[in-house]
Order: structure tokens, then sequence, then C-alpha cells
């Protein structure tokens, strides 16, 4: 699975002109599923991003994580983000899951955050969506696993 992250002040997700998905503070993970990717990979992933001391403390220094400063992670199904792109003009997804297995692959990842007791508010799996967000920092991190192991 992999993972592209930013830390925000505040996000959310449209689709066909509604608000399916808005968080606060927090963190926006636009989620890939891989053809190879099981349920270790989701347990890896989440406990990963929710546990990642990336919030400034008092004194500005990055330790603090996700529970600590007690904020939400808006999850964002991203096939792209397994795109190959070193043969040609057009991308190939080749890589990317089916979408029965990443739509259950994502549900599980956003089970996985929740059991935490992170919030989480997401968008819609398969569907055209518009991700407004105020990064923090910034702040972008690529967060990857492979076998059930963060890479």
């Amino acid at each position: 699975m992999r993972a592209l992250i930013q830390r925000v002040d505040h996000a959310s997700v449209t689709v066909d002109g509604q608000v399916v998905g808005r968080v606060g503070k927090g963190l926006v993970a636009l989620v890939g599923v891989s053809r190879a990717d099981t349920e270790t990979d989701v347990k890896a992933l989440a406990t990963k991003l929710v546990g990642l001391r990336i919030f400034p403390d008092e004194q500005g220094k990055f330790n603090l994580s996700l529970q600590d400063v007690g904020g939400a992670m808006l999850v964002v199904s991203q096939f792209t983000l397994f795109a190959d792109v070193r043969r040609g003009r057009r991308p190939s997804f080749t890589e990317a899951a089916r979408p029965d297995h990443a739509e259950r692959l994502v549900d599980e990842f956003v089970r996985a955050v929740e059991s935490y007791g992170v919030e989480v508010g997401c968008g819609r799996f398969g569907a055209m969506m518009e991700v407004d967000l105020r990064n923090n920092g910034p702040f972008t991190l690529m967060v990857e696993t492979v076998g059930g192991r963060v890479v």
C-alpha cells in the first residue's frame, strides 16, 4: 500500500457538489492499493500513520502524533499512486489493485485507523472527487508497505 499524507489544518472531499468527508486538524491520506497488498499491509500502514510523530510540540519539534494532538484523518482512495510512467506518455496502472480488492482494503484501512480512536472522514471509492485542503507546513510524506512492513 502507498499513502501520500499531508498534514492539514482542515480538509474536505466533494462528490457531485456534495461534501462527503471533512476533517479539521490532522492528515489527508491519499491511499493506493496494489495487487499484492493484504490485510497485514492495512494494519502496518494504519499503525504507522496514526503513530507518526509529525506534529510540533510546544518547542516546535516534531514529537507529537495524530493521536497526541487529537487529530483526524481524511482518507481518499487513489489508485494513481501505483502509476508506472517509465514507458511512453500514458501511465500504466497494471500494478494497482482491481477495484473490488482495493475498495475492501481501503475500507479495512479506515476501520483500522478508527480502532485507534481517530476520527476519519472519507472520500467515495471510484468517484470523481474534489479534495480541498490547507496544508500545514507544508508537510507531505510518502509512506509505503510491502509484505506487511513499512519500507
